[in-house]
């Protein structure tokens, strides 16, 4: 009895130190303080701000950008209420945060990546870094400068090392996976011409779609953000000289053109789309929706219909990209939003699998030209391996 006692508190101690070891080091933020003097500044005119793990070993040469996520603002009155936040100003953002998932400095968890120099771009312009308004409102003090932003770490990164970098990924979660859509090209672009560089969006695949009462909630709130941001100047060209605009915000429209490898991570039933685009509160004054969006288990079989549907446009939206041998696709039909952040996602004893192949795998396979991987998963319920999302019923959408 007391041998099994002792095996099992040895079980459950390795279990909490290897817990422990996947939440990762906390990295120190970064200030690009001379940013500001040329205007490239957050929502509250604060200087940008990332954090730096530096490559060691064989992965010095190796950079590994990634964007931080978190939605938009269409207007002054969101932008206002973002503007004192994280997302609107460097001065709220956590001095340390740890990096896990493909940011993670272990090579048990991050097995390709780990000793590359890692960074993550804290996002506080609320249009994924693409906004430049020159003048700024008194009244408000807001600032739309996300384009400068973008630029100013970009050189601020530049200067540190990344030009001389031999490796490179651009990666990015859900606001910050647009982004990294968006400026794929660019940031290619200011690389090395013997450097391999690809991109990788995770939960950025955002589809125009209508909502639940017929109506294309999406469509207008993007083409707010653009007005409100002056984006489009700084939307690629190869876009908006066929589209408006405000749909170069969606990558079914403006992806198509990304020269630079690109690899779609997405859910098929992306729980922040689902929350948003296809059931936002707007289009559900009853709230008919609302377990449903908390837990998919809530779903009535009516609901899930409607989920299948969304799941085909979704299809259909990514479908429009075209085929390309350079391109890799991941998308699982899980209920949940941004999975390379996270180790449980990225890399994990029961991480999500696409043929029997884990998301870390897929894009390490894909990025070293091991193998290419382009997998599309069955309807839900049909991957035993999905993290569906469970919300706390206090949480509230974010549009």
């Amino acid at each position: 009895m007391a041998a099994t006692r002792s095996r099992l508190w040895l079980c459950f101690l390795l279990f909490f130190v290897a817990l422990l070891e996947a939440r990762g080091v906390p990295v120190g933020i970064t200030y690009v303080r001379n940013a500001v003097a040329r205007g490239a500044v957050c929502l509250d005119g604060s200087p940008p701000a990332y954090h730096f793990d530096k490559g060691f070993g064989t992965g010095i040469h190796n950079w590994l950008v990634h964007i931080e996520g978190g939605g938009w603002c269409n207007n002054i009155t969101t932008c206002l209420a973002r503007k004192n936040t994280r997302l609107g100003s460097s001065k709220q953002m956590a001095k340390e945060i740890a990096f896990s998932g493909i940011l993670s400095n272990k090579r048990r968890f991050n097995p390709d990546f780990y000793n590359w120099n890692r960074i993550k771009i804290r996002y506080c312009d609320g249009a994924s870094f693409t906004g430049d308004i020159e003048a700024v409102n008194p009244a408000t003090n807001l600032h739309f400068r996300g384009a400068r932003v973008w630029l100013a770490v970009m050189e601020d990164l530049l200067s540190k090392g990344m030009k001389n970098a031999q490796n490179a990924i651009l990666s990015g979660c859900s606001a910050g996976g647009l982004t990294t859509i968006v400026h794929c090209d660019g940031f290619r672009a200011l690389l090395p011409m013997g450097a391999k560089v690809k991109c990788l969006s995770d939960a950025g695949y955002f589809i125009n779609a209508k909502d639940v009462s017929g109506a294309y909630h999406i469509e207008s709130f993007y083409n707010q953000v653009v007005a409100t941001h002056g984006s489009a100047k700084h939307l690629p060209r190869s876009c908006t000289s066929i589209f408006r605009p405000g749909l170069c915000l969606f990558p079914q429209y403006v992806a198509r053109q990304v020269q630079t490898p690109l690899f779609i991570l997405n859910a098929a039933y992306d729980s922040w789309q689902i929350k948003n685009i296809l059931a936002p509160g707007v289009a559900d004054p009853h709230g008919t929706w609302y377990g449903c969006k908390l837990d998919i288990n809530n779903c009535s079989p009516n609901q899930l219909k409607v989920m299948q549907d969304f799941r085909l446009e979704f299809m259909y939206a990514l479908a429009r990209l075209g085929s390309s041998s350079s391109r890799g696709v991941f998308v699982d039909s899980c209920y949940a939003h941004c999975q390379s952040e996270t180790q449980e996602t990225w890399l994990w004893g029961d991480s999500p699998e696409l043929a029997k192949t884990s998301i870390a795998r897929a894009v390490g396979d894909w990025f070293f030209d091991r193998k290419p991987f382009q997998k599309i998963d069955c309807p839900y319920p049909c991957n035993p391996t999905c993290h569906n999302r469970v919300f706390d019923p206090q949480e509230r959408p974010n549009l």
